[in-house]
């Protein structure tokens, strides 16, 4: 949240051209596409592991964990690592736009009939644009969780 409670921060994405948007505090960096190591065992969505200044983070294809054919990586693409609840994770996107802050007032909850998407925390109507934002604590369920706790992150550093 942007420090004037009436407005709000948020990191712009693309991700199969639909524009997303999570809350600036959550992103801890956004980096250029990297080597991923592929894992044995890991979650469908779960593209492997990269190797961060000494320190394993699992990544995640955004596009597979919506049930979307997997990311087509380009020049363009970029994994931006988050904090998700307690778990840090880098999330394959098509491409990042920007960063924006925009009021509070333009966010509209979710229409009910798009089901239980708990992940989706609101849409930003905002400079004829509209943005979904995502609440990163809720994008990974519980079991998706338990997987990835039980990944041994120290073990797997010979992998990278």
């Amino acid at each position: 949240m942007a420090d004037n409670r009436n407005e709000e921060q948020a990191v712009v994405f693309y991700l199969r051209e639909q524009t997303y948007g999570i809350d600036i505090d959550s992103v801890l960096e956004i980096i250029r596409m990297e080597s991923i190591v592929q894992v044995p065992g890991t979650p469908h969505f779960i593209e492997g592991i990269i190797n961060l200044r000494g320190r394993i983070v699992p990544v995640m294809d955004l596009a597979r964990w919506f049930g979307l054919e997997a990311s087509e990586i380009t020049s363009s693409s970029r994994i931006i690592i988050v904090e998700a609840g307690e778990s840090t994770v880098g999330m394959i996107v098509d491409s990042v736009s920007e960063v924006l802050r925009f009021p509070v007032s333009c966010i509209e909850p979710p229409p009910p009939m798009i089901g239980n998407m708990e992940f989706i925390r609101g849409v930003a109507l905002f400079d004829q644009r509209m943005i979904i934002l995502l609440e990163l604590a809720r994008v990974l369920r519980e079991e998706e969780k338990t997987a990835l706790d039980q990944l041994d992150m120290n073990a797997l550093k010979s992998y990278v």
